[in-house]
């Protein structure tokens, strides 16, 4: 069954939904509010003459009428960062605060990472880490473009994270982080708008041995969050697999909820059945987005609270 396909059961539209993955993606950027404001990017954008649409549930995110934003005057001084509108939804569910103690587990090549900053004002520490030794230049790059000085970059398998080199109270160290984003790596249909090309190379089995590495960071993340902290868990996959039935499994194993929270875009709840599986009733509170809803990328979102 080609990949696609196989979700369809799961659609309210389903023409809609493959005339959506079949168009092109829009040109989107967030404006890096660590070096510019809104309105200065925008005066930017007009002098230079490129067109560009507030949208409205997030004004700090501009559809550009430009396919190449990294060749105009705002993204060459770091004001702007080329950035997947769905793609903002994950750092926007984790709400972190300034002086909070945050980890982005998956965190190349930054976009998440370089938001979280952005909404810490840059002050805390956020940790970034990537197991993929070859992505972490690109963490670095978009780190020190867009001015964000908290961010602290790690090279570890996040399934083993270890606490050691923060554990260190003497020297105003921690132990446990305040909140923590799983943006884990997946099968990735929901950007077959950006790379049609994962279409072909996605297999079920893939699904399932990934499904296993999402739960092992997830489970981590849960373990060295601080009691009532908060983990954001999101994919870039339709597939139940990996995404409702690993918070399933997770509910099971680590002492956390699935919360609700407010998300601008049009969406649907997670789903609890799916091919002759059940899931725990909580995992209604995750959120799906389809490409035909907002004329986005298709993203899941969930957000836990770890137990008190």
């Amino acid at each position: 069954m080609e990949a696609l396909e196989r979700y369809e059961p799961l659609m309210d539209d389903v023409e809609a939904y493959r005339a959506a993955c079949e168009r092109p993606l829009p040109s989107v950027v967030r404006v890096n509010t660590l070096k510019a404001t809104r309105e200065q990017v925008c005066a930017a954008l007009d002098e230079e003459g490129v067109g560009y649409e507030q949208l409205a549930w997030n004004p700090d995110l501009l559809k550009l009428e430009t396919s190449s934003p990294g060749n105009t005057w705002p993204y060459f001084h770091g004001w702007i960062h080329g950035q997947e509108e769905v793609s903002a939804l994950p750092p926007l569910a984790l709400d972190p605060q300034p002086g909070d103690h945050v980890f982005d587990t998956c965190a190349a090549p930054g976009s998440k990472t370089t938001q979280i900053a952005a909404q810490m004002d840059d002050k805390g520490v956020l940790i970034a880490n990537d197991n993929n030794l070859g992505r972490l230049s690109a963490l670095r790059f978009n780190a020190e473009r867009l001015g964000a000085t908290c961010v602290a970059v790690t090279n570890q398998d996040a399934r083993n994270f270890s606490m050691k080199p923060f554990d260190s109270p003497d020297d105003g160290g921690f132990d446990q982080f305040d909140r923590v984003l799983v943006d884990a790596p997946c099968s990735c249909e929901g950007t077959v708008r950006k790379n049609p090309d994962v279409i072909d190379e996605w297999t079920l089995d893939h699904v399932e041995s990934i499904a296993g590495i999402q739960k092992g960071i997830l489970r981590r993340a849960l373990q060295i969050t601080r009691p009532g902290g908060t983990v954001v868990y999101s994919t870039c996959t339709f597939a139940p697999e990996e995404n409702e039935a690993v918070l399933d499994h997770i509910l099971d194993k680590e002492d956390c909820r699935v919360v609700d929270y407010d998300l601008g875009l049009e969406h649907v709840p997670g789903i609890t059945e799916w091919q002759g599986e059940e899931y725990d009733e909580q995992v209604t509170n995750a959120k799906r987005v389809y490409p035909q809803h907002n004329d986005t990328g298709g993203f899941f979102c969930a957000k836990l609270e770890v137990g008190q």
